[in-house]
Protein backbone atom coordinates (compact mmCIF):
# COMPACT_ATOMS: atom_id res chain seq x y z
CA UNK A 1 0.00 0.00 0.00
CA UNK A 2 1.46 3.32 -0.95
CA UNK A 3 2.55 5.85 1.81
CA UNK A 4 0.90 9.36 0.73
CA UNK A 5 1.61 10.38 3.68
CA UNK A 6 2.55 14.56 3.33
CA UNK A 7 4.83 16.69 5.51
CA UNK A 8 3.21 18.68 7.76
CA UNK A 9 2.10 22.14 6.21
CA UNK A 10 4.84 25.47 6.87
CA UNK A 11 3.13 27.36 9.31
CA UNK A 12 1.28 30.60 7.82
CA UNK A 13 1.02 33.95 9.47
CA UNK A 14 -2.46 34.73 8.33
CA UNK A 15 -5.37 35.01 10.60
CA UNK A 16 -6.92 31.46 9.45
CA UNK A 17 -6.53 28.79 7.33
CA UNK A 18 -8.87 25.62 6.22
CA UNK A 19 -6.97 22.49 6.40
CA UNK A 20 -2.84 21.79 5.30
CA UNK A 21 -1.54 20.13 2.77
CA UNK A 22 -2.45 16.55 3.19
CA UNK A 23 -1.93 14.78 -0.29
CA UNK A 24 -5.37 13.16 -1.00
CA UNK A 25 -5.93 9.68 -2.80
CA UNK A 26 -7.39 9.71 -6.09
CA UNK A 27 -8.39 6.43 -5.71
CA UNK A 28 -12.61 6.36 -5.49
CA UNK A 29 -13.47 6.04 -2.15
CA UNK A 30 -15.76 2.88 -0.78
CA UNK A 31 -19.55 3.95 0.22
CA UNK A 32 -20.10 4.98 3.28
CA UNK A 33 -21.35 2.67 5.57
CA UNK A 34 -22.91 4.64 8.18
CA UNK A 35 -26.58 4.33 9.15
CA UNK A 36 -27.60 6.47 11.67
CA UNK A 37 -26.46 9.73 13.44
CA UNK A 38 -26.26 8.48 17.50
CA UNK A 39 -25.66 12.00 19.56
CA UNK A 40 -23.38 11.65 22.33
CA UNK A 41 -24.68 12.81 25.78
CA UNK A 42 -21.94 14.63 26.75
CA UNK A 43 -22.59 17.82 24.99
CA UNK A 44 -25.98 19.72 25.40
CA UNK A 45 -25.18 21.59 22.20
CA UNK A 46 -25.57 18.44 19.84
CA UNK A 47 -28.76 18.14 18.15
CA UNK A 48 -30.56 14.99 17.41
CA UNK A 49 -31.66 14.02 13.86
CA UNK A 50 -33.42 11.14 12.39
CA UNK A 51 -31.37 11.26 8.97
CA UNK A 52 -28.82 8.95 7.84
CA UNK A 53 -25.38 9.75 6.95
CA UNK A 54 -25.47 7.04 4.57
CA UNK A 55 -23.51 8.51 1.06
CA UNK A 56 -25.87 9.84 -0.97
CA UNK A 57 -26.42 7.72 -4.47
CA UNK A 58 -25.41 10.76 -6.69
CA UNK A 59 -24.09 14.35 -6.50
CA UNK A 60 -26.82 15.85 -7.15
CA UNK A 61 -28.64 14.77 -3.87
CA UNK A 62 -25.58 15.17 -1.90
CA UNK A 63 -25.76 19.28 -3.23
CA UNK A 64 -29.47 19.37 -2.31
CA UNK A 65 -28.73 19.79 1.36
CA UNK A 66 -31.33 21.90 3.24
CA UNK A 67 -28.68 23.60 5.31
CA UNK A 68 -26.74 24.70 2.88
CA UNK A 69 -26.92 27.25 0.75
CA UNK A 70 -25.95 27.21 -2.70
CA UNK A 71 -23.99 30.51 -3.67
CA UNK A 72 -22.96 31.53 -7.27
CA UNK A 73 -19.35 32.56 -8.01
CA UNK A 74 -20.43 36.06 -8.43
CA UNK A 75 -22.25 36.25 -5.29
CA UNK A 76 -18.95 34.85 -3.48
CA UNK A 77 -16.85 37.62 -6.07
CA UNK A 78 -18.65 40.42 -4.60
CA UNK A 79 -18.68 38.69 -1.12
CA UNK A 80 -14.67 38.53 -0.91
CA UNK A 81 -14.21 42.14 -3.37
CA UNK A 82 -13.76 39.84 -6.11
CA UNK A 83 -10.93 37.78 -3.75
CA UNK A 84 -9.07 41.38 -2.76
CA UNK A 85 -5.51 39.89 -1.76
CA UNK A 86 -5.62 41.87 1.24
CA UNK A 87 -8.69 39.57 2.40
CA UNK A 88 -6.18 36.63 1.78
CA UNK A 89 -6.26 35.06 5.46
CA UNK A 90 -4.73 31.85 4.27
CA UNK A 91 -3.49 29.30 2.11
CA UNK A 92 -2.36 25.64 1.50
CA UNK A 93 -1.66 22.62 -1.02
CA UNK A 94 -5.95 23.20 -1.08
CA UNK A 95 -5.81 26.36 -2.26
CA UNK A 96 -6.96 29.79 -0.93
CA UNK A 97 -9.05 30.73 2.03
CA UNK A 98 -10.34 34.50 1.79
CA UNK A 99 -12.45 36.87 4.12
CA UNK A 100 -16.05 37.58 3.00
CA UNK A 101 -19.04 39.00 4.17
CA UNK A 102 -23.03 38.40 3.51
CA UNK A 103 -26.19 38.88 5.33
CA UNK A 104 -26.66 37.32 8.58
CA UNK A 105 -30.62 36.26 7.22
CA UNK A 106 -30.21 36.85 3.66
CA UNK A 107 -26.61 35.00 3.42
CA UNK A 108 -26.58 37.79 0.08
CA UNK A 109 -23.10 39.37 -0.15
CA UNK A 110 -22.98 42.56 1.90
CA UNK A 111 -20.85 45.56 2.69
CA UNK A 112 -17.13 45.18 4.78
CA UNK A 113 -18.38 45.64 7.90
CA UNK A 114 -21.40 44.74 7.91
CA UNK A 115 -23.78 41.36 8.00
CA UNK A 116 -21.66 38.42 8.89
CA UNK A 117 -17.98 37.29 8.28
CA UNK A 118 -17.70 34.34 6.30
CA UNK A 119 -14.14 32.12 5.28
CA UNK A 120 -14.13 31.30 1.50
CA UNK A 121 -12.44 28.33 0.66
CA UNK A 122 -11.27 28.82 -3.04
CA UNK A 123 -10.11 25.13 -4.43
CA UNK A 124 -6.84 25.30 -6.83
CA UNK A 125 -7.82 23.01 -9.75
CA UNK A 126 -4.39 21.09 -9.52
CA UNK A 127 -4.12 21.07 -5.79
CA UNK A 128 -4.10 18.38 -3.28
CA UNK A 129 -7.76 18.27 -2.06
CA UNK A 130 -9.88 16.99 -5.39
CA UNK A 131 -13.78 16.84 -6.10
CA UNK A 132 -14.37 13.80 -4.32
CA UNK A 133 -12.87 15.27 -1.65
CA UNK A 134 -14.53 18.48 -1.81
CA UNK A 135 -17.68 16.32 -1.72
CA UNK A 136 -16.90 14.41 1.29
CA UNK A 137 -16.69 17.59 3.26
CA UNK A 138 -19.87 18.73 1.92
CA UNK A 139 -21.58 15.63 2.55
CA UNK A 140 -20.28 15.74 6.96
CA UNK A 141 -20.61 19.00 7.65
CA UNK A 142 -23.26 19.73 5.81
CA UNK A 143 -24.89 16.66 8.03
CA UNK A 144 -23.06 17.02 11.44
CA UNK A 145 -23.80 20.00 13.34
CA UNK A 146 -21.91 20.51 17.04
CA UNK A 147 -20.73 23.35 18.32
CA UNK A 148 -16.81 21.83 18.31
CA UNK A 149 -17.18 21.43 14.55
CA UNK A 150 -16.86 24.38 12.41
CA UNK A 151 -19.97 25.45 10.48
CA UNK A 152 -20.04 25.32 7.28
CA UNK A 153 -22.60 27.78 5.25
CA UNK A 154 -22.58 27.13 2.12
CA UNK A 155 -20.97 25.50 -1.34
CA UNK A 156 -20.49 27.16 -4.98
CA UNK A 157 -20.32 24.34 -7.78
CA UNK A 158 -19.92 26.27 -11.32
CA UNK A 159 -17.82 24.37 -14.28
CA UNK A 160 -14.51 23.81 -12.59
CA UNK A 161 -14.87 26.06 -9.65
CA UNK A 162 -15.51 24.62 -6.38
CA UNK A 163 -15.50 26.69 -2.95
CA UNK A 164 -16.82 26.74 -0.01
CA UNK A 165 -17.70 28.98 2.83
CA UNK A 166 -17.72 28.60 6.66
CA UNK A 167 -18.48 30.62 9.93
CA UNK A 168 -14.78 32.96 10.17
CA UNK A 169 -12.48 31.89 13.29
CA UNK A 170 -11.15 34.92 14.26
CA UNK A 171 -7.93 33.46 16.05
CA UNK A 172 -7.16 31.24 13.33
CA UNK A 173 -5.41 27.91 13.77
CA UNK A 174 -3.92 26.37 16.71
CA UNK A 175 -0.50 25.94 14.73
CA UNK A 176 0.16 29.30 14.14
CA UNK A 177 -0.71 30.31 18.37
CA UNK A 178 1.91 27.31 19.03
CA UNK A 179 4.73 27.44 16.40
CA UNK A 180 4.29 30.93 14.28
CA UNK A 181 7.33 32.77 15.24
CA UNK A 182 6.92 36.07 17.64
CA UNK A 183 3.09 34.69 18.62
CA UNK A 184 2.13 35.29 22.02
CA UNK A 185 2.40 32.35 24.56
CA UNK A 186 -0.80 30.47 25.05
CA UNK A 187 -1.29 30.27 28.79
CA UNK A 188 -1.95 26.75 30.14
CA UNK A 189 -5.62 27.33 30.74
CA UNK A 190 -5.84 28.00 27.64
CA UNK A 191 -4.17 25.35 26.15
CA UNK A 192 -6.34 22.85 28.24
CA UNK A 193 -9.55 24.71 26.72
CA UNK A 194 -8.29 24.14 23.87
CA UNK A 195 -7.29 20.12 24.31
CA UNK A 196 -11.03 19.99 25.99
CA UNK A 197 -12.91 21.60 23.14
CA UNK A 198 -11.00 19.46 20.79
CA UNK A 199 -11.28 16.32 22.40
CA UNK A 200 -15.02 17.07 22.17
CA UNK A 201 -15.24 17.73 18.85
CA UNK A 202 -13.62 14.40 18.23
CA UNK A 203 -15.78 12.41 20.45
CA UNK A 204 -19.25 14.03 18.59
CA UNK A 205 -17.63 12.13 15.30
CA UNK A 206 -16.96 9.08 16.94
CA UNK A 207 -20.36 8.65 18.16
CA UNK A 208 -21.46 9.23 14.80
CA UNK A 209 -18.94 6.52 13.42
CA UNK A 210 -16.81 9.45 11.38
CA UNK A 211 -13.10 8.83 11.95
CA UNK A 212 -11.79 12.27 11.17
CA UNK A 213 -8.74 10.95 9.82
CA UNK A 214 -6.77 14.48 9.81
CA UNK A 215 -6.92 15.76 13.34
CA UNK A 216 -3.41 18.06 13.76
CA UNK A 217 -2.99 21.43 15.03
CA UNK A 218 -3.47 23.18 11.31
CA UNK A 219 -7.29 21.78 11.34
CA UNK A 220 -7.75 22.98 14.34
CA UNK A 221 -9.09 26.31 14.73
CA UNK A 222 -10.23 28.56 17.42
CA UNK A 223 -13.13 31.28 17.82
CA UNK A 224 -12.70 34.35 19.89
CA UNK A 225 -12.68 32.59 23.28
CA UNK A 226 -10.05 29.73 22.00
CA UNK A 227 -13.06 27.66 21.96
CA UNK A 228 -11.56 24.91 19.29
CA UNK A 229 -13.55 23.54 16.30
CA UNK A 230 -12.60 21.01 13.77
CA UNK A 231 -11.86 21.75 10.20
CA UNK A 232 -11.46 20.13 6.89
CA UNK A 233 -13.01 17.05 6.43
CA UNK A 234 -11.69 15.98 3.25
CA UNK A 235 -10.12 13.06 4.56
CA UNK A 236 -13.61 11.89 6.73
CA UNK A 237 -14.27 8.29 6.41
CA UNK A 238 -17.22 6.54 7.95
CA UNK A 239 -16.12 3.92 10.57
CA UNK A 240 -16.63 0.14 10.79
CA UNK A 241 -19.64 -1.13 11.55
CA UNK A 242 -21.38 -4.88 12.74
CA UNK A 243 -18.34 -7.28 13.26
CA UNK A 244 -15.64 -5.23 11.28
CA UNK A 245 -12.89 -3.79 13.73
CA UNK A 246 -11.33 -1.74 10.67
CA UNK A 247 -11.74 0.16 7.52
CA UNK A 248 -8.92 -0.94 4.92
CA UNK A 249 -7.59 2.59 3.01
CA UNK A 250 -5.19 4.04 1.15
CA UNK A 251 -2.71 5.87 3.52
CA UNK A 252 -3.37 9.78 3.80
CA UNK A 253 -2.78 12.61 5.91
CA UNK A 254 0.16 14.58 7.41
CA UNK A 255 3.62 13.33 9.09
CA UNK A 256 4.21 12.97 12.33
CA UNK A 257 -0.07 12.85 13.09
CA UNK A 258 -0.50 9.40 11.73
CA UNK A 259 -0.82 6.20 13.87
CA UNK A 260 1.77 3.64 13.39
CA UNK A 261 -0.65 0.76 12.61
CA UNK A 262 -2.55 3.33 9.66
CA UNK A 263 0.84 3.67 8.16
CA UNK A 264 1.90 0.32 8.23
CA UNK A 265 -1.53 -1.61 7.21
CA UNK A 266 -3.49 1.19 6.03
CA UNK A 267 -5.89 -0.27 8.51
CA UNK A 268 -8.23 2.60 10.21
CA UNK A 269 -9.94 2.73 13.47
CA UNK A 270 -11.21 5.44 15.70
CA UNK A 271 -8.18 4.75 17.54
CA UNK A 272 -6.15 5.64 14.88
CA UNK A 273 -7.71 9.19 15.91
CA UNK A 274 -7.02 9.33 19.52
CA UNK A 275 -3.08 8.50 18.53
CA UNK A 276 -3.27 11.90 16.35
CA UNK A 277 -4.97 13.91 19.58
CA UNK A 278 -2.07 12.56 21.70
CA UNK A 279 0.11 14.13 19.05
CA UNK A 280 -1.64 17.58 18.92
CA UNK A 281 -1.88 17.04 23.22
CA UNK A 282 1.73 16.63 22.85
CA UNK A 283 2.51 19.64 21.22
CA UNK A 284 0.34 21.57 23.23
CA UNK A 285 2.31 20.50 26.10
CA UNK A 286 5.64 21.28 24.72
CA UNK A 287 5.27 23.87 22.05
CA UNK A 288 7.27 22.13 19.58
CA UNK A 289 5.71 20.31 16.23
CA UNK A 290 5.72 16.96 15.43
CA UNK A 291 8.21 16.90 12.94
CA UNK A 292 11.44 19.74 13.22
CA UNK A 293 14.19 19.31 10.49
CA UNK A 294 16.17 21.86 12.28
CA UNK A 295 17.03 19.30 15.36
CA UNK A 296 19.16 16.45 15.59
CA UNK A 297 18.80 12.81 15.58
CA UNK A 298 15.72 11.96 18.02
CA UNK A 299 14.37 15.48 18.67
CA UNK A 300 13.62 15.51 15.01
CA UNK A 301 10.63 13.62 16.10
CA UNK A 302 8.35 14.86 19.33
CA UNK A 303 6.82 11.41 20.56
CA UNK A 304 9.95 9.91 19.42
CA UNK A 305 12.18 12.58 21.70
CA UNK A 306 9.27 13.06 24.28
CA UNK A 307 8.59 9.74 24.81
CA UNK A 308 11.06 8.59 27.72
CA UNK A 309 9.71 11.84 29.26
CA UNK A 310 6.43 11.09 29.38
CA UNK A 311 6.92 7.79 31.41
CA UNK A 312 9.04 9.56 34.28
CA UNK A 313 6.70 12.07 36.18
CA UNK A 314 10.44 13.50 37.64
CA UNK A 315 11.25 14.35 33.99
CA UNK A 316 7.65 15.68 32.58
CA UNK A 317 8.99 19.24 33.44
CA UNK A 318 11.67 18.25 30.38
CA UNK A 319 9.39 18.33 27.81
CA UNK A 320 6.46 21.31 29.09
CA UNK A 321 6.82 24.09 26.90
CA UNK A 322 9.65 27.37 27.98
CA UNK A 323 7.62 29.81 26.71
CA UNK A 324 5.26 28.95 29.80
CA UNK A 325 8.14 30.19 32.51
CA UNK A 326 6.97 27.46 34.53
CA UNK A 327 3.32 28.59 35.08
CA UNK A 328 1.60 25.48 35.48
CA UNK A 329 0.42 23.24 37.93
CA UNK A 330 2.87 20.21 37.91
CA UNK A 331 -0.08 17.70 39.07
CA UNK A 332 -2.00 18.67 36.13
CA UNK A 333 1.20 18.95 33.71
CA UNK A 334 1.77 14.87 34.87
CA UNK A 335 -2.00 13.99 34.46
CA UNK A 336 -2.17 15.54 30.63
CA UNK A 337 1.46 13.78 30.06
CA UNK A 338 -0.39 10.70 30.82
CA UNK A 339 -3.06 11.26 28.87
CA UNK A 340 -0.84 11.88 25.97
CA UNK A 341 1.03 8.57 26.77
CA UNK A 342 -1.94 6.72 27.14
CA UNK A 343 -2.88 7.73 23.41
CA UNK A 344 0.67 7.20 21.65
CA UNK A 345 0.17 3.75 22.82
CA UNK A 346 1.70 1.48 19.51
CA UNK A 347 -0.58 -0.89 20.65
CA UNK A 348 -4.20 0.35 19.16
CA UNK A 349 -6.61 -1.67 21.77
CA UNK A 350 -4.50 -0.10 24.63
CA UNK A 351 -5.18 3.42 24.08
CA UNK A 352 -8.49 5.19 25.73
CA UNK A 353 -11.37 6.03 23.76
CA UNK A 354 -11.93 9.62 22.91
CA UNK A 355 -14.76 9.57 25.72
CA UNK A 356 -12.43 8.69 28.21
CA UNK A 357 -9.39 11.27 27.53
CA UNK A 358 -12.18 14.14 27.20
CA UNK A 359 -13.29 12.86 30.71
CA UNK A 360 -10.45 12.77 32.33
CA UNK A 361 -9.35 16.28 30.42
CA UNK A 362 -12.32 17.83 31.99
CA UNK A 363 -11.10 16.50 35.79
CA UNK A 364 -7.72 18.86 35.21
CA UNK A 365 -10.24 22.04 34.90
CA UNK A 366 -10.78 21.50 38.60
CA UNK A 367 -6.82 20.46 40.07
CA UNK A 368 -5.97 23.94 40.29
CA UNK A 369 -8.61 24.66 42.87
CA UNK A 370 -9.23 21.02 44.03
CA UNK A 371 -5.70 19.57 44.60
CA UNK A 372 -6.78 16.60 42.83
CA UNK A 373 -5.60 13.77 40.36
CA UNK A 374 -7.53 12.94 37.75
CA UNK A 375 -7.82 9.01 37.86
CA UNK A 376 -5.62 8.38 34.77
CA UNK A 377 -3.25 5.68 35.15
CA UNK A 378 -1.51 3.65 32.61
CA UNK A 379 -2.00 -0.27 32.94
CA UNK A 380 1.24 -2.36 33.47
CA UNK A 381 0.69 -3.94 29.52
CA UNK A 382 0.71 -0.22 28.59
CA UNK A 383 3.15 1.46 30.52
CA UNK A 384 5.29 -1.67 29.46
CA UNK A 385 4.69 -1.25 25.96
CA UNK A 386 5.52 2.13 25.49
CA UNK A 387 9.07 1.77 27.26
CA UNK A 388 9.65 -1.02 24.74
CA UNK A 389 8.98 1.88 21.91
CA UNK A 390 11.16 5.01 23.47
CA UNK A 391 13.64 1.96 23.88
CA UNK A 392 13.12 0.89 20.08
CA UNK A 393 13.84 4.88 18.88
CA UNK A 394 16.66 5.45 20.43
Amino acid sequence: MGNCLDSPARVDNRESSFGGSSKISPKPSQPSRLSSLIIPSYSNRSFTSSWSLQTPRSEGELLTSPTLKAFTFNELKTATRNFKPNNLIGEGGFGYVHKGWIGEQSLSPSKPGSGMVVAVKKLKSEGFQGHKEWLTEVHYLGRLHHMNLVKLIGFCLEGEKRLLVYEYMPKGSLENHLFRRGADPIPWKTRMKVAISAARGLAFLHEAKVIYRDFKASNILLDSEFNAKLSDFGLAKAGPTGDRTHVTTQVMGTQGYAAPEYIATGRLTAKSDVYSFGVVLLELLSGRPTVDKSKVGVEQNLVDWAIPYLMDRRKVFRIMDTKLGGRYPHKGACAAANIALRCLNTEAKLRPEISDVLSTLQQLETLTTTGSTPTATMSPSSVSENRGRSLRSR
